[in-house]
């Protein structure tokens, strides 16, 4: 039987319960909640719910997407700077195209979110799943942040790429370009042109090349790991016909291979020669199959290339078409 003392007890509670502002049966599950996960103690309901507070405040915690892109480059500061021209236009052409995300809390986007936000603002399999990488490094500096508990991006698949095969240049075109690079302003973009050609290098990277990562006694040209579009190291083989080319054309070690307004200039190399459109990598994808003509030898290709696997030379880089003899093949006498 309930003593008067009991009675006050219980009214003083109801009255603690109504002043949270809280329907005072919601209040008194919670209580009861409470100490269920304290086991009936009063101190380990408390710190339970202490706890769950702390808990609740760290995944609360979180920053607006525009706020996360500009950490993920800080982040990023010391990568070149194209790349980091790369990553800040596909974050902006995200919260262009993508209305109300550069508002949006990190934490809150979904995968799903992520899927439709890739397809809405870029039109191509492969700008996709370059933006998915983009995107992908957003949510990874907001994880180590402690923005968001995981990464989305992770959960949509990239797209399937249909590769198709570059045209290389024919023996006419590689004839006419080479006479045209020997006479074009005095033969500055001689050099260039034929380490593109004869030994495949990106044309990014030949324009961080100079002379001292010529190795003509060795037999090589190196190519430094902050100068590799891919990060590592590897050397390239000087093949004779290049080597004839650079022994004429070498300057002073710290001297660039390329010359100033390279790119300008380069434009300019491939109309003098009679090109009405030019594909960026074709120098490169001619010398992939020249090589592979004369060598056969996929392994070494791969070396040479600076690829991680030879699947990326068997789907698009080989065009055997044109090519089957020897001796004209660009990388022997």
């Amino acid at each position: 039987m309930k003593t008067k003392s009991d009675r006050k007890t219980e009214l003083a509670a109801m009255e603690v319960l109504r002043q949270t502002g809280v329907d005072v049966l919601e209040a008194a599950l919670v209580a009861k909640r409470a100490l269920e996960a304290g086991r009936g103690r009063v101190k380990r309901a408390v710190a339970c719910i202490a706890a769950g507070e702390e808990e609740l405040r760290r995944r609360e915690k979180t920053v607006t997407f525009d706020r996360a892109v500009e950490e993920a480059l800080e982040a990023r500061k010391d990568r070149r700077s194209r790349t980091l021209r790369d990553f800040h236009g596909i974050a902006r052409r995200f919260m262009r195209r993508c209305k109300g995300l550069a508002n949006r809390r990190i934490r809150s986007i979904s995968a799903e979110e992520c899927r439709g936000y890739i397809r809405e603002a870029f039109d191509t399999p492969r700008q996709r799943n370059k933006a998915r990488l983009i995107l992908s490094g957003v949510f990874s500096t907001a994880c180590k942040r402690g923005w968001c508990a995981e990464n989305p991006v992770r959960k949509v698949e990239p797209e399937r790429l249909e590769e198709k095969r570059i045209s290389i240049l024919s023996k006419e075109e590689i004839g006419r370009l080479m006479h045209t690079a020997e006479t074009f302003e005095g033969g500055t973009c001689l050099a260039a042109t034929a380490i593109m050609l004869c030994a495949g290098v990106r044309p990014t990277e030949v324009e961080r090349l100079r002379w001292s990562d010529v190795r003509l006694d060795d037999g090589v040209i190196c190519i430094a790991p902050h100068h590799s579009k891919t990060g590592g190291a590897r050397h390239v083989t000087i093949f004779p016909p290049l080597a004839r080319i650079l022994q004429r054309v070498r300057r002073p070690g710290d001297e660039r291979i390329c010359p100033p307004n390279w790119r300008r200039r380069r434009t300019r190399l491939h109309r003098e020669a009679g090109f009405k459109s030019w594909q960026p990598d074709v120098l490169r994808h001619t010398f992939a199959t020249h090589h592979l003509a004369t060598f056969r030898n996929y392994a070494e290709l791969q070396l040479e290339m600076g690829h991680r696997s030879a699947d990326l030379l068997r789907t698009r880089y080989i065009a055997m078409e044109g090519v089957y003899r020897r001796e004209d093949s660009l990388l022997v006498c």
